[in-house]
């Protein structure tokens, strides 16, 4: 299965979406997209496909976010995609893209709406919460 994760390897939930992804078997193609950010034209297709707005998909958390205004609900979507183009630790992370969907893994586990179930056992985040059982099994 052909799947692509914008990551951020200093990110905890972006570390443990990448491991749900191999516990399924799959090796992904990962984008540290701090250092290689998408393109506008991805970006906003990547965000589209999550069924999300750009607003939704900008990160305030230990970002420029406050400092640069963009909590300015007057501002429009494209100035909000400029900012996070040129600084790209604006764009919320992990974005996960499979032929299942587009999702912006926040919590890790949404990641799971669009894997197969291939699960190699268990999964438990790097916080301890348990996501998987023993079969691979999701935990309710």
């Amino acid at each position: 299965m052909d799947v692509t994760i914008y990551h951020n390897p200093e990110c905890g939930t972006s570390r443990n979406t990448l491991e749900m992804i191999r516990n399924a078997g799959i090796e992904p193609t990962v984008i540290e997209y701090v250092d290689t950010p998408p393109t506008r034209d991805r970006l906003v297709q990547m965000i589209a496909d999550a069924g999300l707005t750009v607003r939704e998909a900008i990160r305030e958390k230990g970002t420029p976010y406050a400092e640069l205004g963009l909590d300015n609900p007057e501002l429009t979507d494209e100035q909000l995609l400029d900012a996070m183009l040129k600084d790209p630790i604006l764009i919320n992370r992990p974005f996960v893209i499979t032929p299942m969907g587009t999702r912006l893994s926040r919590p890790s586990e949404v990641v799971l709406e669009i894997l197969p179930d291939t699960h190699k056992g268990a999964f438990t985040k790097e916080d301890g919460e348990r996501v998987l059982d023993e079969k691979g099994q999701r935990i309710v």
